[in-house]
């Protein structure tokens, strides 16, 4: 575990959480650490959460899948952050979304019995983690909102400038780093790769945008048609 403390460090689970605490609270959660090969299912659609999971190495994303296997990325989860929290709180019987490792990727996995129930001994700490679980839950449904925004515009163009607004202010830079590739990105905002290449093509060639793989620029012409 001690491989991963300058990620915990990090976690908003563990905020406000002294640092030499950090170890106890985490033999008081039963916690483990569980590792997964790219593209393994960490979760399954189906499947009964008993667990919280904490990515600590590579990536994971939270997917759903129709009858026919149309696969929609819902979002897309980095060391430190937090999955399956909120179907976990709910009591979900079978999770509607499934977790798939985009990496090579190690996982602690939180007992969420554990969480919400004040242990025997009283451990200090422990309002505090429940604490920022719930500012947690808060922080992933305004998450879910922004989604929505991107998803519910009317066009391909629209949505792209929409994402790649917000992410700009993630960053605080017009220069970022997106977690998807093309296929990844066009999942994630509901539109066919075709027409997510076609869009980013001219966006660029109307001097909107730059970019290589994953990495952005946001250029003068964006802001520009953003007013």
């Amino acid at each position: 575990m001690r491989e991963f403390e300058h990620v915990l460090k990090k976690c908003a689970l563990f905020a406000d959480v002294e640092e030499e605490n950090i170890a106890s609270m985490l033999d008081c959660l039963g916690a483990t650490v569980a590792r997964y090969k790219k593209d393994e299912f960490i979760l399954h659609a189906g499947d009964k959460p008993a667990w919280i999971g904490v990515v600590l190495d590579g990536a994971v994303h939270i997917v759903r899948e129709d009858f026919w296997g149309n696969r929609t990325i819902l979002t897309a989860v980095a060391p430190g952050d937090l999955f399956a929290e909120a179907f976990t709180c709910a009591g979900t019987e079978a999770l509607p979304i499934s977790a798939v490792a985009q990496a090579d990727t190690a996982v602690l996995l939180v007992d969420y019995g554990r969480v919400i129930v004040t242990c025997p001994v009283a451990c200090p700490f422990h309002q505090q983690l429940i604490k920022n679980m719930v500012r947690i839950l808060a922080s992933k449904n305004i998450m879910l909102m922004q989604k929505i925004e991107h998803i519910t515009r009317k066009t391909t163009r629209d949505k792209v400038m929409s994402y790649l607004s917000e992410q700009a202010v993630l960053a605080g830079r017009d220069r970022f780093d997106i977690p998807f590739n093309r296929q990844e990105l066009a999942d994630y905002l509901s539109v066919e790769r075709s027409a997510l290449s076609a869009t980013l093509s001219e966006m660029k060639r109307d001097g909107l945008i730059d970019y290589h793989k994953n990495s952005f620029r946001i250029l003068k012409g964006f802001a520009d048609k953003s007013r």
